[in-house]
């Protein structure tokens, strides 16, 4: 893991992937083919791309009771508690309708509606995430949606893989297909003969996945356009080199391409975190995958003072931030940037990945500058409601009239006068 100085950290940031141009026009191609042929078109593609041919892709209500009676039972405790924990969290994001009424009569106000289907994206691939079906499904759930399709690719045997099964199982989400990649957005974004297209389509996926997305946006909409996973550890003397070591090498055993990197003021920790992520990475199973991520996205920032280190995390701006330090809130109030904040020696990034309640849905690649993990609010929509009384519009009726005149608008303000009669 190479250590870096501070006017290097350029070379760290990335921005959303938008693809090659040859995997722009690919997608679009598996779009328009579903649109035009449904149920054929998504079953071709998950021939081509998965290896499996399905007559069936809908998980059947039998599938879903053999994955509950496959996985141990301390594993389904162990779930519904972490469950539980990411309700009770997104149940205090619940905002609710507001009206306000004026002296003169008028009512102002907002009404919150949820979305009527939404579409979770589950990644397969090189892992399986049920975690990624609670912080999805849960918040939508929480919002009020009354339709919520799940999609994930199947494995090689047709299947789903079974952890992923219990988690929806849990929650009641029994309307589930075995689809992943573009085709898998196509389908929930436009439907087919067997899919009733959505409104909203969350969760995250590979670069085929996230242009997608990012093709469909408009038609419906979408959470963010995620990228690989990244970390950020803003330690200090008082950090302990082999647990930051392993933090960081938690987020880089996702994808060859996920990002880690230390921002220090301590080149005793850096030497002892360099040290300890090339022992610790040794061990682990999916060591070729954290050797590329540590390799090529990897790295330990030495910076002179606590504001210069500051500084550095506000410019990556990463989707998960540590502050291992001698006084982490009192840091946290500088850090203007980070999708998720965990503080203190005994908040490891996984204890938010999986248990404590906050949502792992986060924004990457430096969108945390002006972008929010995923919540209740995305699944909501807010309509602005007003009431005018008769006394208000005596009051401002001209004002009014004179203002679209102003913009040249006369069809508003006759829109407006024609009313006089109501307040003269």
């Amino acid at each position: 893991m190479k250590i870096i100085q501070r006017n290097e950290v350029t070379s760290l940031k990335r921005s959303v992937d938008q693809g090659t141009e040859e995997q722009r026009e690919s997608v679009k191609k598996i779009i328009q083919e579903v649109r035009t042929e449904g149920n054929t078109a998504v079953k071709r593609f998950t021939e081509l791309f998965d290896g499996v041919s399905l007559d069936q892709w809908q998980v059947t209500e039998d599938e879903i009771d053999e994955a509950y009676e496959s996985v141990d039972g301390e594993f389904v405790k162990i779930l519904s508690e972490a469950a539980a924990n990411i309700r009770k969290f997104h149940e205090k994001q619940q905002s609710n309708s507001w009206f306000h009424t004026s002296e003169d009569g008028s009512i102002l106000g907002q009404k919150i509606t949820p979305v009527d289907a939404a579409g979770i994206y589950v990644p397969g691939g090189t892992a399986a995430y049920p975690s990624s079906v609670f912080m999805n499904v849960i918040p939508a759930q929480v919002a009020g949606v009354e339709r919520i399709v799940m999609v994930t690719p199947p494995g090689k045997d047709g299947k789903v893989p079974a952890g992923v099964l219990v988690s929806a199982k849990l929650l009641g989400v029994t309307e589930i297909y075995k689809v992943g990649g573009a085709q898998a957005i196509a389908a929930l974004a436009y439907g087919t003969e067997s899919l009733t297209a959505v409104d909203k389509i969350t969760g995250p996926g590979n670069v085929f996945v996230a242009l997608a997305k990012r093709e469909v946006f408009g038609d419906v909409d979408i959470d963010m356009i995620a990228g690989p996973s990244e970390i950020a550890v803003l330690a200090d003397d008082t950090a302990r080199g082999e647990e930051v070591a392993a933090d960081l090498l938690s987020q880089a055993e996702h994808d060859a391409r996920s990002s880690s990197v230390l921002v220090t003021t301590s080149e005793k920790l850096a030497k002892d975190v360099q040290q300890a992520v090339h022992n610790q990475m040794e061990t682990l199973p999916r060591y070729e995958i954290v050797k590329a991520s540590i390799e090529d996205y990897g790295a330990i920032v030495i910076c002179d003072n606590k504001k210069e280190a500051i500084s550095t995390i506000n410019e990556i701006a990463a989707e998960h931030l540590e502050i291992v330090t001698e006084n982490p809130f009192e840091d946290m109030a500088k850090v203007k940037h980070a999708g998720a904040i965990f503080l203190g020696p005994y908040s490891s990034e996984p204890v938010g990945d999986y248990f404590a309640g906050p949502n792992h849905v986060l924004p990457t690649s430096g969108t945390a500058r002006f972008s929010s993990p995923l919540s209740v609010d995305d699944f909501v929509k807010k309509s602005s409601v007003i009431s005018y009384s008769g006394q208000a519009l005596r009051e401002h009726g001209d004002k009014i009239a004179q203002f679209a005149r102003l913009e040249g608008l006369e069809a508003h303000a006759r829109a407006i006068e024609t009313r006089k009669g109501r307040w003269e």
